[in-house]
């Protein structure tokens, strides 16, 4: 039996590189997040509209990008209708949604690609993912494949650290994220990541989920970035770990990044953190103003189409 164990424990695949250190953070047992977090939000009314989108149509070079909420984007070129971590789902076990998505899933237009950035349950819903399969692909990280095999989409796509999924003209790398890919205790060998999406000479990252790490440079070196989605919510984490970045780190990762736009996401939908729900955009504005960038800042309001 013992040989076993040892045998189906050698088996495991590797953590990814990158993967955070998972032991608790300093003085995180001083705070009850059950009942300073959780409990107060089960009796928080939901806000937030669902709108009714108006699509535009696109011109040569156009980009739309539709924030549905959290970190759930629809990304649209004249040729593609992509979305990327799509959540409609009110709860993440007892997390409960406070932000309604900013559009019914039945308002989206017919997808074409589908792309996870890692498997936890606020970016990988199965009961979304399932209602939006229609025989198209899905992109995933290594190892997260069969969450979604049988959802009933066409293709699942693999990807380790800098490989690239094409579909005509679009071009979909995985980057790498100082995060952790466990959908459960056991199965910390899920991969995990970024997306840059290029299509012809536009190019879009969407950061996942990452903690700020050195990486962001390469990212910026290796590939070019027009416009950078970037996480800055969920930093003041139960665990007292580091595996999400405040709104100055994410600033410090666009200017790792040079990217030309910064839209921020991973706030304002569920309470990930014991931060305020409104703190991560004044932080954002208030630093992007200190660095002189804030006419690069582009805060989307859910449900709305805009044109890059």
């Amino acid at each position: 039996m013992v040989r076993r164990f040892f045998e189906k424990k050698l088996a495991r695949p590797p953590k990814p590189d990158n993967h955070v250190d998972m032991k608790l953070g300093s003085g995180w047992h001083k705070r009850n997040f059950l009942a300073e977090v959780v409990i107060p939000s089960l009796f928080a009314k939901r806000h937030g509209a669902r709108h009714k989108p108006d699509f535009p149509a696109l011109a040569p070079g156009d980009l739309s990008l539709t924030w549905i909420g959290h970190a759930s984007f629809l990304l649209q070129t004249p040729e593609h209708n992509i979305l990327i971590d799509p959540n409609w789902a009110q709860w993440l076990k007892v997390i409960k949604r406070i932000r309604q998505p900013g559009l019914e899933i039945h308002d989206l237009p017919a997808i074409d690609l589908v792309l996870v950035t890692h498997a936890h349950f606020d970016h990988l819903d199965r009961k979304t993912l399932r209602a939006i399969a229609r025989d198209q692909a899905i992109v995933v990280p290594e190892h997260v494949g069969g969450l979604v095999q049988n959802l009933g989409f066409q293709h699942v796509e693999e990807l380790r650290h800098w490989h690239t999924f094409r579909l005509g003209d679009l071009e979909v790398t995985l980057t790498p994220a100082k995060h952790w890919g466990a959908r459960v205790l056991h199965d910390s060998h899920r991969g995990f990541g970024g997306f840059h999406i290029r299509y012809r000479d536009r190019t879009v990252f969407h950061c996942g989920d990452s903690a700020f790490f050195e990486g962001f440079h390469e990212i910026g070196e290796r590939l070019p970035v027009e416009i950078a989605l970037l996480p800055i919510g969920a930093y003041d984490a139960p665990t007292g770990r580091d595996v999400h970045m405040n709104p100055e780190e994410a600033i410090e990762a666009f200017l790792a990044l040079r990217a030309r736009t910064l839209v921020p996401m991973h706030f304002g939908t569920f309470r990930l953190g014991y931060e305020p729900l409104h703190e991560p955009p004044e932080r954002l504005l208030k630093h992007g103003a200190t660095r002189s960038i804030l006419e690069k800042i582009r805060i989307l309001e859910e449900g709305h189409p805009v044109i890059f």
